[in-house]
């Protein structure tokens, strides 16, 4: 079976990532952009990471320009502005596609393992999230109107399992 462990991911700075480093952790993973109107839920991302961080969560961003071109920056000026404006320090990776032919491979695994509102496999929008659990199987998928604060009861409840 896969998980979220055999895949491979570049963080911000291009180094080659292996998400096998997390195993036995809770993931929360975001597709993020810097110029979105839910662009403020890294201030909320960012909570969750300083709350559950120390308890076995991680929470990852993956920046994507494909929703209304609203985060076209380099992977410099990405990791500026969120460190800037909203403090992130939980890891960001790389500007990756999370739809169409071009899709990311973790994001062709995760949305087929947790499909949308009516079965729809494709990321409507940014701030799409996924919360994985410590065996590394996907437990739920959260839409972009899904603000964090409202995800702590889930991430509790896989904490603790």
């Amino acid at each position: 079976m896969t998980t979220i462990y055999d895949f491979e991911a570049r963080d911000i700075t291009g180094a080659s990532v292996s998400l096998a480093q997390y195993k036995g952790q809770v993931l929360l993973v975001v597709n993020t952009a810097s110029a979105c109107g839910f662009t403020p839920q890294f201030a909320g991302l960012e909570q969750l990471h300083k709350t559950y961080g120390g308890k076995g969560l991680a929470v990852l961003g993956f920046p994507c320009n494909q929703f209304g071109s609203q985060d076209p920056g380099s992977n410099d000026e990405i990791a500026s502005f969120c460190q800037l404006n909203y403090g992130v320090s939980f890891p960001m990776m790389g500007k990756i596609d999370v739809k169409g032919d071009g899709a990311d491979p973790l994001y062709k695994w995760l949305t087929g393992e947790a499909p949308g509102l009516l079965g729809t496999k494709a990321i409507k929008w940014n701030f799409t999230k996924f919360l994985v659990g410590k065996d590394g199987a996907v437990l739920r998928r959260y839409a972009p109107l899904d603000k964090p604060e409202g995800l702590a009861a889930d991430i509790e409840a896989a904490l603790a399992a």
